[in-house]
């Protein structure tokens, strides 16, 4: 892995996993996890990984998917200590594994704000067809612990009324809106998890995150936060399709992998934790001044283009949603990084990658 940014975040990961006394939960255990080849599916492998490497925990990661050949040259510098077993499926069919499973990560999931708008049908469907069967083979292999990468959108558009947004705290969602897809997708699945641990006790937990980047973002990645990077990156001015005034908070990759292991192994069943960096809550203007300002010499700008057909673009509503961390807090993680570091490492990063 030529990375650097990323192999320095991962060591930090394991380190955490051992300082924070989660490892040896871990230890000589199998952790399946979807979405394998994600952004942050890839490096909760990776930290396990170097966790193994580096304490010499035993742990065998199950990465489950669709594509062998994409996962064997993303993991190529893993293959050789026969701890990544590679298990070839798809959502759309039950998880078959013939081998015991002690973890499971679910974080494979449709992506991209377009993707909802021209595929919502199928974007709902992966969700709640395919986490019912990785439900299902949860129940059937007795794992000792789950957890389902959720999102902040479940929470829609806040009334305005509280000045951050905790578990307990939902906004509208418009579910005539092809866009509400996958917010009302997610909050579906949750409901379902809330289910399957009431009904089955099947030991799963919710982690509703915040927007993460942060190292191993691939440079044609078509997020805004990747964007404003490239566009920094190639010396080219920012152009914000809305007036920027959507409030958020965001997370480090590496501090959103170690908070989904803490609530893998700490987090009550049938609970949900916000993953976010409470420091970062930021409008997109905001961000967009930040990034430009990183590298005074590359004389980016920022300007607002509003285009006519807005709506093709799959943004959400506009909105200011603060997500309180207070939760995660109390099972014992913090995230570290702030928003001008997530931007220098990203950025680091993906010239490293490129």
């Amino acid at each position: 892995m030529t990375d650097s940014v990323l192999r320095e975040d991962m060591a930090l990961c394991a380190k955490t996993l051992n300082d924070n006394g989660l490892l040896p939960a871990l230890a000589g255990k199998t952790v399946f996890i979807t979405g394998a080849t994600g952004l942050i599916g890839s490096q909760m492998v990776r930290t396990l990984l170097e966790a193994d490497r580096l304490y010499d925990a035993d742990i065998t990661v199950a990465a489950f998917i669709r594509n062998e050949k994409k996962a064997q040259a993303m993991f190529e510098d893993l293959l050789p200590n026969g701890k990544l077993d590679f298990v070839i499926g798809d959502l759309s069919r039950p998880v078959e594994y013939d081998k015991p499973v002690d973890y499971v990560v679910h974080g494979a999931s449709a992506t991209g704000s377009k993707f909802f708008v021209e595929s919502p049908v199928e974007t709902i469907q992966t969700a709640i067809y395919g986490t019912d069967r990785l439900l299902q083979f949860a129940r059937d292999k007795q794992v000792s612990g789950m957890v389902y990468l959720s999102s902040l959108e479940v929470y829609g558009v806040p009334d305005g009324k509280n000045e951050t947004i905790s578990e307990s705290d939902y906004g509208l969602i418009e579910p005539l809106s092809v866009r509400s897809s996958y917010s009302e997708g997610k909050r579906m699945v949750e409901c379902l998890c809330a289910s399957y641990a009431s009904e089955y006790g099947v030991p799963v937990k919710v982690a509703r995150l915040s927007q993460t980047f942060g190292a191993g973002v691939e440079y044609n990645d078509g997020r805004v936060f990747a964007e404003f990077a490239r566009c920094l990156m190639e010396k080219k001015d920012i152009v914000l399709h809305t007036d920027g005034s959507t409030v958020r908070s965001y997370c480090y990759t590496a501090d959103a992998v170690c908070a989904l292991y803490t609530i893998l192994l700490k987090g009550e069943s049938g609970e949900a934790y916000n993953v976010t960096n409470m420091d970062t809550a930021c409008s997109i203007r905001e961000m967009a001044e930040l990034v430009a300002g990183l590298e005074p010499e590359a004389g980016v700008n920022v300007r607002v283009e509003i285009p006519e057909d807005i709506a093709s673009f799959g943004y959400n509503p506009q909105m200011i949603i603060r997500l309180d961390s207070s939760k995660l807090k109390s099972i014992g993680y913090v995230p570290s990084v702030g928003m001008e570091d997530m931007f220098r490492r990203t950025i680091r990063s993906m010239r490293e990658r490129i």
